[in-house]
């Protein structure tokens, strides 16, 4: 049963572009929709290549679950989305960065996606709150 949906939304990432939160929390969770690597100061992709736009997708995913008062550490669960499968090995360099603790969050990769603005990547977390929520 759910408790309650709080949207979560922050300027410290890419606004919506459609019918979406940047996040939603509920029942303990925080569910982070699909970030593309957009620089929110821009609004342009913040870079060309895989990595680039990775960094930045993990950087906004970073920057909802502060605002959501999670963290990055408190990601359960990703889906990593890429254009090209080629580019598995360039976007798992920049992921591993983000996600240092012992315990590294569920994910599945897959490849041949076509995303949104061209991107080469998208990536989607959930995460759980921290107690005094």
């Amino acid at each position: 049963m759910v408790d309650k949906l709080e949207e979560v939304a922050t300027a410290y990432a890419p606004a919506a572009l459609g019918a979406y939160s940047q996040a939603v929390k509920a029942n303990g969770f925080v569910f982070v929709s699909g970030q593309l690597g957009i620089d929110p100061h821009t609004g342009e992709l913040a870079g060309a290549t895989a990595g680039e736009q990775t960094a930045q997708a993990l950087k906004n995913i970073k920057n909802i679950l502060d605002a959501s008062g999670s963290g990055i550490e408190n990601v359960v669960r990703a889906t990593i989305y890429m254009k090209n499968v080629d580019d598995f090995k360039e976007i798992d360099g920049e992921y591993a960065k983000a996600f240092i603790g012992s315990v590294k969050p569920a994910r599945v990769a897959f490849g041949g996606n076509n995303i949104p603005k061209g991107a080469l990547v998208e990536i989607d977390a959930i995460a759980v709150l921290n107690d005094a929520d």
